[in-house]
């Protein structure tokens, strides 16, 4: 098995569209289900599939996030440019924290219109891609 994507539910298709095409997402289809319901699926250029879903409902109202989804991680190459990237495109992104000290990773958060967090990281220098066992070992 493994993970397909994620999927958020989304209060307003076109803002959120807007912002996750400003984080860099591109759409790879859509999904109309009836009754102005979409499904859009996005991913990253370099990305080989689908990593994101936004559902749109409307008949079922505001998005509630609430407190059961944490954030959803994305690793960017250079948390600097990304950054100004992003705030150049409008979003807000917060300021570079070192959670594991100044040899660790580098990371900043951004919320989206409706409120889930993201979690920018940027490895350090010679960190393999992604998390294995070993960042636990």
């Amino acid at each position: 098995m493994k993970t397909l994507f994620v999927a958020y539910r989304v209060t307003d298709l076109d803002r959120s569209l807007g912002f996750y095409t400003a984080l860099g997402y591109v759409e790879l289809g859509r999904v109309e289900v009836g009754d102005g319901s979409r499904l859009v699926i996005l991913k990253f250029p370099g990305e080989p599939a689908a990593s994101l879903e936004l559902v749109y409902r409307p008949a079922d109202g505001r998005v509630d996030v609430g407190s059961g989804i944490d954030h959803l991680a994305i690793q960017v190459d250079t948390l600097t440019v990304t950054l100004k990237t992003l705030a150049e495109a409008g979003l807000e992104p917060e300021p570079i924290q070192y959670p594991g000290g100044p040899h660790g990773p580098k990371t900043s958060w951004l919320t989206d219109p409706d409120g889930y967090r993201i979690e920018l990281v940027e490895w350090p220098f010679g960190h393999p891609d992604g998390i294995t066992a070993a960042d636990f070992s």
